[in-house]
């Protein structure tokens, strides 16, 4: 079954939310963004998570030390990377985070065309996230991308469908890609919050 990724948590009602309709994995973002939390919220939030939950955090273009410190400090499951970082940089983060417990590494992908999901070639981690190309814009924007070229990324390893999800389309989504997760935050909001009803829905949406 596709698992689902609930990205953007920052309330403590969003904990209540994810507790009550068990997604797979639920994001905490530490770049700059409208939903982003301090590392000492985000462990009051985890403190109150399901441990059914899984917890990732998302990066873009962070200070490699900086990364390892939060993901020790949250123990987190899931490191997703979403920027610009080149394959060595994954390498590195690589290297120095085996020998902490087993921890995914995710890459993103802002996928504008054909090229985009060629450079997926150079990249070993554990699933690729693949999200719209919107200029200056990493992640959270709404938008969907050509699901056509989604499916063409599955070649090169495990993906995320992410990028304009919401309980209208998901469906759709999924039937076409078949990926092995997807990951929403704008399409479960109401008015920049998260929605319970959305949640739920979508959820059930995915797994139905």
């Amino acid at each position: 079954m596709t698992k689902v990724k609930i990205c953007g948590i920052k309330r403590k009602e969003d904990i209540e939310y994810v507790n009550k309709y068990l997604p797979d994995y639920i994001g905490f973002i530490f770049a700059q963004s409208k939903r982003k939390v301090s590392i000492e919220f985000a462990m009051e939030l985890k403190k109150n998570l399901s441990p059914k939950i899984k917890t990732v955090g998302v990066f873009v273009n962070e200070d490699l030390e900086k990364v390892l410190e939060i993901t020790n400090k949250l123990s987190l499951d899931c490191v997703q990377i979403h920027g610009d970082e080149p394959c060595e940089y994954i390498e590195d983060l690589k290297e120095k985070i085996k020998s902490k417990k087993e921890v995914e590494i995710w890459k993103a992908i802002r996928v504008k065309d054909g090229d985009s999901i060629k450079k997926m070639s150079c990249f070993n981690v554990d699933a690729f996230v693949l999200d719209a190309y919107i200029e200056g814009v990493y992640g959270g924007a709404g938008k969907t991308f050509d699901w056509e070229l989604a499916s063409r990324a599955k070649e090169f390893g495990k993906i995320i469908l992410a990028g304009g999800l919401d309980r209208e389309n998901i469906k759709e989504g999924i039937e076409k890609v078949k990926p092995f997760a997807v990951d929403v935050s704008s399409g479960v909001e109401t008015n920049e919050y998260k929605d319970e009803d959305k949640i739920r829905d979508f959820i059930y949406k995915v797994r139905s």
